[in-house]
């Protein structure tokens, strides 16, 4: 497939589980914060390439409700990292038009940390370039049993739609494609509603070391893909082309 076929099909919405800090580290003889650190150059990178290639969304998994059980020294260098992160990164993102959400649960963090999230929130809210959801202190499973709770609480009918809208990404689309980096082939609570029709595209690659080579393969292996949300290839097909036009027909490409 042509790239400028390729770059025809960018999907709307990306979401990536960013893995393989750690390793990248540990194969240098670093600390782990030092591959965070490294992850954290690879995601600004990651961002202006999603943003250059027409990408309207972006979703990254930095922080998940199950790593607070990681040793205590790297839980608090990934606190510290990720406030220092958004008062250097926040301006320049704020200048590209990129608007912030933080999503997950506030519980634990700290005050000056939950300060820090309010500000770059506002600071960016009015931004309509590229949606930049940073999923922290987040989990699939708590996402869906938050929003149930919200329904339960104000005495709403628990239905699909319902429940949707409750959830934390209730503001954008769901993600057409999930990549995940460090060869791990799981999605580890990850936007488990979400994710229900997603493509899914995993690469060896770690994420300190993701560029845009590799999400350019991984734009052109989703642009290959047949999306038919539960119907048939004749169902998503597009309309037969009028005569002499046949031979420029593509695939349909339906979004979430």
């Amino acid at each position: 497939m042509r790239k400028t076929e390729t770059m025809s099909k960018v999907p709307h919405h990306i979401a990536i589980v960013m893995d393989g800090n750690g390793r990248w580290a540990k194969a240098r003889f670093l600390p782990r914060v030092a591959g965070h650190k490294q992850g954290v150059d690879a995601l600004r990178r990651c961002a202006k390439a999603c943003q250059a290639r027409g990408v309207r969304v972006l979703t990254v998994f930095a922080f998940s409700s199950e790593n607070w059980a990681r040793p205590q020294d790297e839980v608090s260098g990934l606190m510290e990292l990720f406030g220092q992160a958004l008062v250097r990164e926040v301006p320049d993102l704020n200048s590209q038009g990129v608007q912030l959400r933080i999503v997950g649960s506030r519980e634990g963090l700290s005050d000056k940390l939950l300060a820090a999230l309010e500000q770059a929130q506002v600071q960016t809210a009015a931004n309509r370039e590229l949606v930049f959801n940073v999923c922290f202190n987040y989990g699939g499973r708590w996402d869906i049993a938050h929003a149930a709770a919200q329904l339960a609480s104000r005495g709403e009918a628990i239905t699909p739609q319902s429940l949707n809208d409750a959830l934390a990404l209730s503001h954008v689309p769901d993600p057409d494609l999930l990549i995940r980096t460090g060869g791990e082939m799981r999605i580890s609570n990850f936007l488990l509603w979400q994710c229900a029709y997603s493509e899914l595209f995993f690469t060896p690659v770690l994420w300190p070391e993701f560029d845009d080579t590799t999400l350019d393969a991984a734009i052109a292996a989703y642009a290959k893909r047949e999306r038919r949300f539960g119907q048939t290839s004749e169902q998503v097909a597009p309309p037969i082309a009028q005569a002499g036009s046949a031979g420029s027909a593509q695939p349909a490409m339906a979004r979430a």
